[in-house]
């Protein structure tokens, strides 16, 4: 009956996706419906609604907050094209598809995939016209590494919420996200972008470019800042393994963690790229109240998936259903891959299938051998699978790129594909030498 009452669950979810309801009030609702129906008192409900919404805004709040307002400032100051353009220029136009690879995937950290594809699209079509080279050799590369960045690695929002789901380490995950997302970048990047040649426009028009120049910021200070959050994060990994206990250790320890790391580097870019060029204060306060009005409805949705996740939870149904990868013998680590790519494929956003899979595999951290930094990277890979028609990202590449439906599909649904499965096969491997 349990089982019914989640698939019905996820049923509805699927239902009010299709029908356009917001997920922050889908959520919502579907989390107040199971939890009736799965026997808990309104007494209990509500408070598992309080627990599951304080629990996720309270380790999540600051950190998505923060992240939005670095990525704002490094996209209005322009060190996030200085990176585009020192890149491209460093690495020439032999190497282009390694090129645009290196600087998705940096600029990609920061910022939202939505963000940083609109900065990078541009930085795409000048290349094309620059290169004569077919726009999904280029473009390919790109959006292979926002995705990976958006599935693998934390401070971003993605991986970060699963990190808070899961109770995990934010380095270790780091670390092993690295370790993942190299192979996956390069596999569905520029591999898969030479095959992909003959797909798209191949010309590109004048008023697709951004000919208007303005004064960037130096190339040091743009990847310094923008690298800041990664580094903090690595160094405290590295100190708390390998430095003996003491004031140094202390530091590296407090200044890695998430929220205080993101917060020296937002400080840090506001300084440099705001208060050292002389941009208003008036100014740079808009760019932060814009950063986090951006993000408000993605914190509200992440905030409702936690209350669901909280009410499976509370309910016992969550230790239920994890317990058919041991009846099925399906490793845990797969389970929750297929869970999460079930999900993405019905729901159509990564980030609701990777929140509802949450709240369904949370549970199976219990079981021995289960590292819940493992579990993220297994739930993040099962994120991006099978990407189609109900998602967002699907119909952005397609315009941008005037793509026709089955052309978008033999290019940008098989990258995300290749992204997740990739992402599963380095899970389980690290699973084997961790």
């Amino acid at each position: 009956m349990q089982l019914l009452i989640i698939i019905l669950a996820i049923l509805v979810q699927v239902f009010l996706t299709v029908k356009k309801v917001s997920p922050f009030i889908s959520l919502l609702i579907v989390a107040i419906l199971s939890g009736l129906a799965l026997g808990m008192s309104p007494d209990a409900l509500l408070k598992s609604l309080e627990t599951g919404a304080g629990s996720t805004l309270g380790g999540l709040a600051f950190i998505i907050c923060l992240g939005a307002v670095l990525g704002k400032v490094l996209e209005e100051s322009g060190a996030a094209e200085k990176i585009a353009m020192t890149l491209i220029n460093g690495f020439g136009e032999k190497n282009i598809q390694w090129a645009v690879l290196l600087t998705g995937f940096l600029i990609g950290i920061p910022l939202y995939y939505n963000a940083g594809f609109v900065i990078l699209v541009p930085l795409v079509f000048m290349l094309g016209k620059k290169t004569k080279l077919p726009l999904l050799y280029i473009a390919i590369p790109m959006a292979a590494s926002l995705s990976t960045t958006h599935c693998f690695l934390p401070p971003h929002p993605g991986p970060a919420l699963l990190v808070n789901a899961f109770k995990a380490d934010m380095g270790k995950t780091l670390l092993y996200g690295l370790c993942i997302a190299i192979p996956a970048v390069i596999l569905a990047g520029p591999f898969l972008g030479r095959r992909l040649k003959s797909i798209g426009i191949l010309n590109v028009q004048e008023d697709r470019i951004d000919q208007t120049e303005k004064m960037l910021p130096a190339a040091l200070p743009s990847f310094g800042i923008a690298l800041l959050p990664v580094i903090f994060i690595s160094l405290s990994v590295i100190a708390d393994n390998f430095l003996p206990a003491g004031v140094l250790k202390t530091i590296f320890l407090f200044t890695g963690n998430s929220t205080i790391a993101l917060l020296i580097a937002v400080l840090v870019a506001l300084g440099w790229f705001g208060v050292r060029r002389g941009i208003k204060m008036e100014t740079q306060l808009q760019w932060v109240h814009t950063a986090i009005s951006n993000i408000a409805v993605i914190l509200l949705i992440i905030t409702a998936g936690g209350v669901f996740k909280q009410v499976l939870t509370d309910s016992g149904t969550g230790a239920y259903i994890s317990s058919f990868s041991t009846k099925w013998q399906m490793p845990p680590l797969l389970f929750a891959w297929v869970v999460t790519a079930l999900l993405r494929v019905m729901i159509g956003s990564a980030t609701v299938a990777a929140i509802t899979a949450a709240g369904v595999v949370s549970p199976m951290l219990g079981q021995p051998g289960i590292t819940p930094e493992l579990m993220v990277l297994a739930v993040g890979s099962g994120s991006v699978f099978g990407s189609h028609i109900n998602d967002s990202g699907f119909w952005m590449f397609k315009e941008f790129f005037k793509l026709s439906l089955k052309e978008t599909f033999l290019s940008w649904t098989i990258m995300e594909t290749l992204i997740s499965i990739i992402g599963l096969i380095g899970v389980l491997i690290l699973n084997m030498i961790i």
